[in-house]
């Protein structure tokens, strides 16, 4: 079998993933931060640790800042429903995932104003269109980090000059990018960042983190049990606990923790180096082929390890289908949950195959996958 859906999930895992969280649940699985006794503490210390590590990679001073959730959706709704208020102007793009989209037009109903700032025909954003996009009643800019559409990377850096000149909030969606792209929250002014556990950061799904700036007043979206002044009826208001109600996923963090220190130990840049040239491997022979169309910036300089294809006019399902049944080839097919995105790039009704890979790929699988796209070309 081979694996080209890593923009969804990552697959497969280290060992020393698996063998982390079997190793919690069966050694240490109590309820951190609920008990004094050594098996709570022992889980509460390694939950710090995963806290520690994902602070480090990240460039966050205080690791309290970064409050785990159950998946980057989790993190955007709370960023983003707990940061406005009717009367407030958004600006994004169209080139986000639904887990942006659908919250920013949950606001609206509630009177927020939205501005969407459209990408080009390989789903770039210019940062001018977003500084033009402005109003007197910005409160927040959003944009992914890597679309999962088109693999484009976007210029978050230049976005983050633009937000903190004008007193702008800025937030990250890095669900395609955490854990292989470089992401230093002080030198990008990046105000909150969101990112899943199960993608580059190698982790088990269930795992995610929102990393909020110090002193920016985000509501929580839940209340309940936190372990701390449990003799206060009101959600505590100090980080992470007012947005850690109930008990946290620690086998999974213990994993997301693990998968944290491989990274670390092989190399970041090793790992997206290896991922930069399993993409130009597909993306030089892919061209080639007749009738195969492809999307995206064409360059790992300016494009992650996610490429999207077509074939002539055939449905992109019966294309995936095609790959699994007959060559065993696992992609996503469709919308990939991206509708402005495949507006921008004339893909809505179509959807695209989407190629996404992983630190595990190979340039022989990457052969592979040419070959029988070849050969579903020529038949068709």
């Amino acid at each position: 079998m081979v694996y080209f859906d890593n923009a969804a999930t990552s697959f497969p895992k280290p060992d020393v993933v698996y063998e982390s969280v079997m190793k919690a649940m069966k050694e240490y699985g109590a309820n951190p931060g609920r008990s004094g006794h050594k098996l709570a503490l022992r889980l509460g210390r390694e939950i710090f640790e995963t806290r520690e590590l994902l602070a480090n990679l990240f460039n966050i001073k205080n690791p309290m800042n970064l409050i785990f959730t159950f998946n980057c959706t989790e993190s955007l709704n709370i960023a983003i429903k707990g940061i406005l208020e009717k009367g407030d102007h958004v600006i994004t793009t169209s080139m986000e995932h639904n887990s942006v989209l659908r919250p920013i037009k949950a606001m609206e109903r509630q009177g927020v104003e939205i501005t969407i700032v459209k990408g080009d025909s390989a789903g770039r954003i210019n940062p001018k269109d977003i500084e033009k996009s402005i109003k007197k009643n910005t409160k927040l800019i959003i944009t992914t980090h890597i679309s999962n559409l088109t693999g484009t990377i976007m210029p978050i850096e230049e976005i983050g000059k633009i937000t903190k000149k004008k007193g702008i909030y800025f937030l990250v969606d890095a669900a395609q990018s955490a854990g292989v792209y470089p992401i230093d929250v002080e030198k990008m002014n990046i105000d909150m960042l969101a990112f899943p556990g199960h993608k580059g950061l190698l982790g088990p799904q269930g795992t995610g983190g929102l990393y909020i700036r110090e002193g920016l007043d985000v509501r929580e979206l839940s209340q309940g049990g936190t372990g701390s002044v449990s003799y206060e009826l009101e959600q505590p208001n100090i980080l992470p606990d007012r947005y850690e109600s109930g008990t946290l996923n620690g086998p999974g963090i213990i994993g997301l923790g693990a998968g944290v220190k491989y990274i670390m130990e092989k190399g970041m840049d090793s790992i997206r180096k290896h991922e930069e040239e399993l993409t130009m491997h597909f993306i030089e022979e892919i061209t080639k082929i007749n009738n195969v169309k492809v999307y995206g910036p064409l360059n790992v300089e300016e494009q992650g390890a996610v490429v999207s294809i077509n074939i002539g006019n055939q449905d992109s399902s019966e294309i995936s289908y095609i790959l699994d049944q007959s060559y065993n080839i696992e992609v996503r097919p469709g919308i990939h949950c991206a509708p402005i995105a495949h507006e921008t790039m004339g893909t809505l009704e179509q959807g695209t195959v989407r190629f996404s890979f992983g630190p595990f790929n190979t340039h022989e699988e990457i052969e592979l996958g040419i070959k029988a796209i070849r050969e579903i070309s020529n038949q068709l």
